[in-house]
C-alpha cells in the first residue's frame, strides 16, 4: 500500500537506523554548537550521544514551555514528565519502540550501559522547574546542576568509553570532568538565558542574580567559576578515546568562546543580549581542535 514494501528485507536494523535518524534531527534542530561538535565524533559514539540528546532535549521542552504551549496545566505537565521518565527507564529492557526517539535511545542505553540513578537526578532537577523559580543559595543550585547536566557528562562519559576501559584511577579523574565540563555548559548557558528565563519562564537560577540584575562583580566571579570548571575538564581531555576526544575538544572550545564573550560584555547587557558564536567562528574553533587532538595523539 502507498508504494511501501509490506516485506522489506532486515526490517528491525532498517527500523534502528530509522529511528536513529529521527533522533539525529532533534540535535539538529535544538542545538546548532553540539551539532557541531557532535559531527567530530567517531561515529558510533556521534548516534549514542545524539539518541542521549534527543530524550534529553524532550524532557527539557516538556518543562521549558512546549507542554503549556499545547494547553497543558502544571498538573498535567508534570505527568506527563513522570511519564516520559518511566518510558526512558524502561526503554532499555525493550528491544522495540513505536516511538522512534525511544527506540533509538534504548539501542545507546543498552550498548553504553547507561545507570537509571543518572536517568533519575536528570528527571529530578527537570521536576524542580515545574515548581521552584529561584535558587537562593550556592547547594541548592549545586543540587539542581548536578541533575540537569552533570550527570549528563557521566552519562555521554559511558558512551565514550564503550571497548575502551580505564584504570579505577583514570576513571575517576574522567569522572570529574565529565561533571565539570557540564557543570560549565550549564552555567554558560544559564548566563547567556539570563533574560529570557527571568521575562519568559519567571525563573532566576543564579542567587547572585536574583530578578533585579547582576553586578559587574558578581559577574566576573561567575565567569571566574565557569573557566574553573572549564580548565578542570579540560586538563583530562587527553585521557579520553581519541573517537571522542576531538569532539569533546570542540565543545569546550565552543562554550569557552562563549565564555569570552560573555566576560566581554558589560553585566546588565547580560540580559538584553544573547551571546552567540557565529558559524564561521565555530568551523574555524573545530578546524582548531581537530588540529590541536591530531597533533596531541601523534
Amino acid at each position: 500500500m502507498f508504494g511501501i514494501s509490506r516485506f522489506p528485507t532486515q526490517p528491525l536494523p532498517r527500523y534502528d537506523q530509522s529511528a536513529q535518524r529521527a533522533a539525529a534531527q532533534i540535535i539538529a534542530a535544538y542545538s546548532t554548537s553540539f551539532s557541531f561538535a557532535s559531527e567530530l565524533l567517531a561515529p558510533r559514539t556521534r548516534t549514542d550521544i545524539r539518541n542521549l540528546y534527543a530524550v534529553v532535549r524532550i524532557a527539557d521542552e516538556i518543562v521549558d514551555g512546549a507542554a503549556a504551549a499545547a494547553g497543558l496545566n502544571t498538573s498535567e505537565v508534570e505527568q506527563t514528565l513522570n511519564a516520559y521518565e518511566e518510558a526512558v527507564l524502561c526503554a532499555p529492557s525493550q528491544r522495540f519502540h513505536t516511538d522512534p526517539v525511544l527506540h533509538a535511545y534504548g539501542i545507546s542505553a543498552r550498548r553504553c550501559g547507561f545507570k537509571n540513578e543518572h536517568i533519575r537526578a536528570f528527571f529530578a532537577s527537570m521536576r524542580r522547574d515545574l515548581h521552584q523559580c529561584d535558587y537562593v543559595d550556592e547547594e541548592d543550585l549545586e543540587a539542581y546542576i548536578y541533575g540537569s547536566a552533570e550527570v549528563i557528562g557521566l552519562l555521554c562519559l559511558s558512551a565514550f568509553l564503550v571497548d575502551h576501559p580505564v584504570s579505577d584511577p583514570e576513571l575517576s579523574q574522567l569522572e570529574t570532568g565529565a561533571r565539570r565540563l557540564g557543570a560549565a555548559f550549564q552555567k554558560v548557558n544559564f548566563l547567556r538565558d539570563l533574560g529570557a528565563d527571568t521575562a519568559q519562564l519567571g525563573r532566576s537560577y543564579f542567587p547572585q542574580a536574583g530578578h533585579g540584575g547582576l553586578s559587574a562583580q558578581d559577574k566576573d566571579l561567575l565567569i571566574a567559576d565557569i573557566r574553573s570548571d572549564l580548565a578542570t575538564a579540560r586538563a583530562v581531555t587527553g585521557k579520553l578515546p581519541f573517537s571522542a576526544r576531538v569532539g569533546v575538544s570542540a565543545a569546550t572550545d565552543l562554550f569557552e568562546a562563549l565564555t569570552n564573550d560573555l566576560a566581554a560584555l558589560p553585566a546588565d547587557a547580560v540580559f538584553s543580549q544573547r551571546t552567540r558564536v557565529s558559524t564561521p567562528r565555530k568551523l574555524a574553533l573545530l578546524s582548531r581542535a581537530t588540529l590541536h587532538s591530531l597533533r596531541k595523539s601523534n
